[in-house]
């Protein structure tokens, strides 16, 4: 962490550098042009039993099950594509020896490219999910955390 110049208040700064605008969810569209809808408060209105309940309730709620939605939408189809792109190499390295060992460009062979191929797109389905993470998920699963926090205090003050 820096220090900043000035005198040391004691406050907590949340002026970021890193701040992505598109994080907080400003300016996001659903693929459509149209701006992606906003996740559902977890809150609700009655105190829960304890602590146990509150999860049972957060979990229940509108705004989890959108973030956990949100979730299996982007790797359920991303693990399906990459998958079968992965059983397709080997499998084709396995029963076409002859296909894998065509030259494309003098030393350079089918399946080396092929192989090259998956580590590229290991790194793009990385970079696709951190970037769908940073922009669908983070801020409703933060959100969601406060509101589980805030309910699990009350709770633990209730029983005090």
């Amino acid at each position: 962490m820096e220090k900043y110049d000035g005198r040391d208040t004691g406050e907590v700064r949340f002026d970021d550098p890193w701040y992505d605008a598109l994080a907080s969810g400003w300016g996001e569209l659903d693929g459509t042009g149209a701006p992606a809808p906003v996740v559902p408060p977890a809150r609700q209105g009655g105190r829960a039993g304890g602590t146990a309940e509150v999860y049972l309730q957060v979990q229940r709620s509108a705004a989890f099950q959108e973030v956990r939605g949100r979730y299996r939408r982007f790797v359920v189809p991303a693990f399906a594509v990459f998958f079968t792109w992965y059983v397709g190499y080997v499998v084709t390295a396995t029963a076409a020896p002859g296909f894998m060992a065509r030259s494309v460009a003098g030393a350079v062979n089918v399946g080396m490219v092929a192989g090259l191929g998956q580590f590229l797109t290991t790194f793009v389905l990385t970079w696709a999910y951190a970037r769908h993470a940073r922009l669908r998920r983070d801020r409703a699963a933060l959100e969601l955390r406060w509101d589980t926090q805030e309910l699990t205090r009350s709770v633990r003050g209730a029983e005090r």
